[in-house]
């Protein structure tokens, strides 16, 4: 057997061993220093915010919302201050939760069952710092909390803020009010900043520009540490106030609008620049107080808040049949449709036969043109007047003077468009030809015709203003208007047969030495089986009009001018013998 030797074996692989972990040395050594350039460099700046989030915390401090002024200056919406209980569980242990909530139901007198409530309501609020348990506390609740304070660490009492409104009912609802989030609102507007403690506007202005004067929230900032303990203080991030809102309401004549209305237990009133549009009083009756939203409204004030009056519908803004005022709209679509010259005349009778059918009138004043037709505001003529003119042209005059659609008021969500209930809509939702009745009814303002007060007062600034459609518009800034191309003979008609309404028609009671010329237009609405309704629209001074007014009576059973006319009076009177340091009247400051 020949002899083996192993001295010259060759062991494959061996001399590449080295180097194979030398290469997986570096290989593992790039990725972490990777994962490090990735973690610091690339994302350090997240990385450092979320550890930041983790270890800081803030105790949150209400925004103060922004007050809303009228022109002046003078306050209508504002703020309080006052006091509020909190549990701070991160500052003390769970465990002495029951203990600390009978001793403060005890000593405030606030039932057990109401502070565990709110603690479960709001425990997830904030991370649990700052809990509230209670709305407003009296000062004497406040003063038995602080003489104890030191023996119930995790219960503090500090400052809440308040919405206030220091005028009450007064313009209750354009300003409109602030409540409480519900559970729900705050799951949708938490990544919005808001917190489940936060108020939030509702209504009106408040609402339209929740945004701009809530502000945002601030707070104490504290470091924990793992266990949510708190280390130390870190400082403060100061709240954001919320911004002012200076409204175009003159509030001297705010007041008399809301003095006129108490003549009536149901009705509106708009006054506004014919020049800009800017609304100087708006009021609805009946009314409400804002302040009791603060704390919440009792059971009383809720279902008084409810009853079937309606006291939180603004009518200033809901849509009512026009009555005679429209027959300003019906002299537009004769004299622009060239159908009838400004010098035409119709005959008048106190009893109008057609087609089978009599209408009785006011009176028979015999053939009259259209100045004298709206100072007796004769049905007749109009009767008359639509048949020739037609549907087509009386609906197509009312659209140009904004009828039908929204003014452009800020609070939109609350306004209604009216109805022009032309050929075409009578079709589609009656199912029904349109005849020469519906004319008829349409061109004196009934039938399927209704608008609001304030697009009436938006028609009576174009009159007055000489043929611009202005937007009107509570917050102080420039808004559009729109030229309507009315001819120069439409206007001096109508300008002269308002004119003549107070002069010698129905609105005599305007006819006032102490006021400077008025002129206007009387409406009387049927609403049957309930009394009619009544309205007035007009401007003044008649030559150069800085002021128009629209009162509106609702159900009131009388005439517009016995029960509206009056209310335009009162504010009149107002505005043009304004209180001594006033900027009502004549020398009030606006924006053109």
């Amino acid at each position: 057997m020949p002899l083996i030797s192993y001295g010259h074996v060759r062991q494959t692989g061996v001399g590449r061993q080295p180097g194979l972990l030398m290469a997986l040395v570096l290989l593992l050594c790039s990725a972490i220093v990777l994962r490090l350039a990735w973690l610091q460099l690339l994302h350090g700046q997240e990385h450092r915010a979320m550890a930041d989030e983790n270890r800081i915390r803030l105790i949150p401090r209400d925004p103060v919302r922004g007050r809303l002024l009228d022109h002046t200056g003078q306050v209508l919406a504002t703020n309080r201050l006052t006091y509020r209980l909190y549990y701070q569980p991160r500052l003390t242990q769970e465990r002495l939760w029951p203990s600390l909530r009978d001793r403060l139901s005890g000593l405030l007198g606030i039932p057990a069952e109401q502070l565990e409530q709110q603690r479960r309501l709001h425990q997830g609020d904030d991370d649990g710092f700052h809990v509230p348990l209670t709305g407003p506390l009296t000062p004497l609740q406040v003063l038995r909390f602080r003489e104890q304070a030191a023996s119930m660490p995790g219960a503090e009492v500090s400052i809440d803020v308040l919405r206030s409104y220091p005028n009450g009912k007064l313009a209750a609802h354009v300003i409109g009010y602030t409540s409480n989030l519900t559970e729900e609102e705050y799951s949708r507007l938490k990544e919005k900043g808001y917190r489940l403690s936060d108020r939030i506007g509702r209504t009106g202005l408040e609402r339209t520009y929740e945004s701009h004067l809530r502000g945002e929230w601030g707070g104490q900032q504290l470091e924990v540490n793992a266990a949510g303990r708190v280390q130390r203080v870190l400082g403060d991030k100061p709240a954001r106030p919320g911004r002012d809102l200076r409204l175009t309401i003159d509030l001297n004549l705010q007041r008399a609008a809301e003095r006129a209305l108490d003549t009536v237990a149901k009705g509106a009133i708009v006054a506004l620049d014919p020049q800009t549009g800017a609304i100087l009083a708006i009021a609805s009756r009946p009314t409400f107080d804002p302040n009791v939203f603060a704390n919440g409204p009792t059971t009383a004030q809720w279902n008084d808040l409810n009853r079937p009056q309606a006291p939180m519908l603004n009518r200033a803004f809901q849509a009512f049949p026009p009555a005679s005022t429209f027959k300003i709209v019906s002299t537009i679509a004769g004299l622009e449709s060239g159908k009838f010259s400004p010098g035409s005349t119709l005959p008048t009778m106190g009893s109008f036969c057609y087609d089978g059918q009599c209408y009785s009138d006011h009176g028979a004043y015999g053939s009259i043109g259209f100045e004298k037709a709206l100072a007796v505001s004769s049905n007749s003529f109009y009767y008359l007047m639509g048949l020739k003119v037609g549907p087509d042209e009386l609906f197509k005059a009312a659209r140009r003077m904004g009828y039908g659609s929204h003014t452009g008021v800020e609070i939109i969500d609350e306004e209604s468009a009216g109805l022009l209930g032309d050929p075409a809509w009578k079709k589609k939702v009656i199912g029904e030809p349109w005849n020469s009745v519906d004319t008829i009814t349409s061109a004196i303002g009934q039938g399927a015709v209704t608008v609001t007060p304030i697009q009436m007062a938006r028609l009576y600034a174009a009159v007055a203003n000489g043929g611009w459609l202005v937007t009107p518009h509570l917050v102080e800034r420039p808004m559009p208007r729109r030229w309507l191309g009315l001819r120069p003979e439409t206007l001096r008609v109508l300008r002269e047969g308002l004119r003549m309404v107070v002069t010698e028609g129905t609105a005599k009671i305007l006819n006032d030495s102490t006021l400077p010329p008025v002129a206007g237009k009387t409406g009387t609405g049927e609403d049957p089986p309930r009394p009619d309704h009544a309205w007035f629209g007009g401007y003044a001074p008649a030559g150069k009009p800085n002021l128009v007014i629209v009162a509106f009576g609702e159900n009131s059973g009388g005439y517009g001018g016995t029960v509206a006319a009056p209310m335009v009076k009162i504010m009149m009177e107002a505005w043009f013998h304004p209180p001594a340091g006033s900027n009502s009247g004549e020398a009030a400051p606006r924006t053109p």
